[in-house]
């Protein structure tokens, strides 16, 4: 079997560097994006993560392993235009960034080479030092799938022709040592993954694009918009009505005062875009199917069978519920409030016909039904995150198919690690600079990363999954300490999930006679 000839020996994986262009510093609204801003770069650390690793590895007489698992680069909140174009630019790409050809692909690659040297720098440095660097494409950085943007990659990295092997870009997933499934996991959130992960390509106006799943129109349309919303934090974005309400006035009100007309017109266009690029046909040419599909299988060290078996195991687009999308953007219940307001405006119409009353009386009917406008909001929650991007059912799936016995993830931004039926699932965390407010002061999350390394205790028992942190501005990383996993108050739900989950696990162990 070719895709366990090599074992790596030492492997670390590090998710959502969410590398993108420098923003500069506007005078006018000193918060707008201030998260962007070369001070908050993480690169330093990175590099010192990086060589402390490969001078680890060398000491022992190893291969060094480099896993870059997904949104390693961002191109959404890219919005540099270049001057002059080669192409005419539409003028929605004027205000919220290019899309996704391969020229504008190019271009934005090209910013976050110019703005991250020392990145680009450590990773050629690894390379060239015989150990192994792996991109492994997520939702944020799907334009890496255009092969001029991957040439430009390599172009900075400065390696001799003869170590270009040691690099490698994998469409969505790759299998490290045999043992070790990584994949960003984006493909098992139904608002980030797109409906043929294998063609990744659409036709638009004639135009071959790269096709963005909902959640990055929504980054691209409305985040680019509305600068003081962070979106490598979710909490920074995704809110109740009154954190809305307390953020707007505490931050929005005078730079941004149109924010509900901002809002309104985006999310509309993040809708109808989503949707039309949904219903495109995805570019395929029937003579290289097959090639195509081994050529994916080869970058990810698997077999063709396992990528199709992969991408079958992906979640649907939430674009086959336009509902769910509706109420992720909050215009069920814009398209509500507008409706009772009709309906309002209308009763006094009729009433005026008969007793002249000033319009004014609109406001009487429209807070009678006003309660249960906020009976349908509160009931309505985000579903972001909210079901775990492996479940037991999943789990299995990819032991039967991979036959690892870890899966490395990321996406979510939440480092754990945790048995799931046949598996050892880790979320590798996160190192993109998110804050809890735009002022960037408290700094949230921690800088972690996944290691697969040879047991310490010198036994033959295969390699160990652990979950690492490198601190900011230090010299040598520590180990992860989590803290226990908490269940929300009040959620019956959660608690029953939580039971059949672990009910699941023993029925599993049984069937294998553990």
């Amino acid at each position: 079997m070719p895709w366990r000839q090599r074992v790596a020996v030492q492997t670390i994986v590090l998710s959502d560097l969410h590398l993108a262009d420098a923003e500069a510093v506007d005078l006018s609204r000193p918060m707008w994006k201030a998260f962007k801003r070369r001070e908050y770069f993480v690169d330093a650390d990175v590099a010192a993560l990086l060589r402390h690793s490969a001078d680890g590895a060398e000491a022992a007489g190893d291969t060094l392993e480099v896993v870059f698992n997904g949104d390693v680069f961002d191109f959404d909140p890219i919005l540099r235009m270049p001057d002059p174009p080669p192409s005419p630019i539409h003028w929605l790409s004027r205000l919220r960034g290019l899309g996704t050809e391969q020229w504008m692909s190019s271009f934005k690659i090209g910013l976050i080479i110019d703005d991250h040297p020392e990145f680009f720098r450590v990773c050629g440095e690894m390379a060239q030092r015989g150990h192994q660097v792996v991109f492994v494409m997520g939702n944020h950085d799907l334009e890496l799938a255009w092969p001029q943007v991957q040439d430009k990659i390599r172009l900075a990295l400065t390696i001799s022709q003869n170590k270009q092997h040691n690099v490698r870009f994998c469409e969505w997933f790759y299998l490290s040592g045999a043992d070790t499934l990584i994949t960003h996991g984006h493909v098992f959130d139904s608002y980030c993954t797109v409906p043929d992960l294998i063609n990744p390509l659409i036709s638009v106006r004639g135009k071959a694009r790269v096709r963005l799943p909902f959640g990055e129109v929504a980054n691209r349309f409305m985040l680019n918009g509305m600068g003081f919303f962070n979106p490598h934090a979710t909490a920074n974005y995704i809110m109740s009505a009154k954190q809305y309400v307390r953020f707007f006035f505490k931050y929005m009100v005078r730079s941004q005062p149109l924010l509900l007309w901002t809002w309104f017109w985006s999310a509309l266009a993040t809708l109808l875009i989503t949707f039309a690029d949904f219903l495109r046909p995805a570019l395929r040419d029937p003579l290289t199917v097959e090639d195509k599909v081994a050529a994916i299988a080869e970058r990810a060290r698997a077999t063709p069978a396992m990528v199709r078996q992969l991408a079958a195991a992906a979640v649907p687009s939430a674009c086959t519920n336009p509902l769910a999308i509706v109420r992720e953007l909050w215009l069920d219940r814009a398209l509500l409030f507008m409706a009772m307001v009709y309906a309002a405006f209308q009763f006094v119409v009729w009433i005026n016909f008969v007793w002249p009353i000033s319009p004014l009386w609109t406001l009487l009917p429209l807070s009678m039904l006003f309660p249960l406008f906020l009976s349908y909001s509160f009931k309505v929650k985000p579903e972001t995150f909210v079901k775990p991007l492996i479940d037991s059912n999943r789990a299995e799936w990819i032991a039967r198919i991979t036959g690892a016995k870890y899966a490395v993830v990321g996406h979510t931004h939440l480092p754990e690690l945790q048995r799931i039926g046949p598996l050892y699932v880790c979320n590798a965390g996160f190192w993109s600079p998110a804050f809890a407010e735009p002022d960037c002061k408290a700094r949230l999350g921690t800088q972690s990363y996944a290691r697969i390394a040879a047991a310490g205790d010198g036994s033959d028992s295969g390699r160990e999954l652990q979950l690492w942190e490198w601190p900011p501005g230090a010299d040598r990383p520590k180990p992860l300490n989590l803290p226990p996993r908490a269940t929300p108050s009040g959620s019956f739900l959660a608690v029953v999930a939580q039971v059949a989950r672990a009910a699941t696990t023993r029925k599993s162990k049984a069937v294998r006679g553990e």
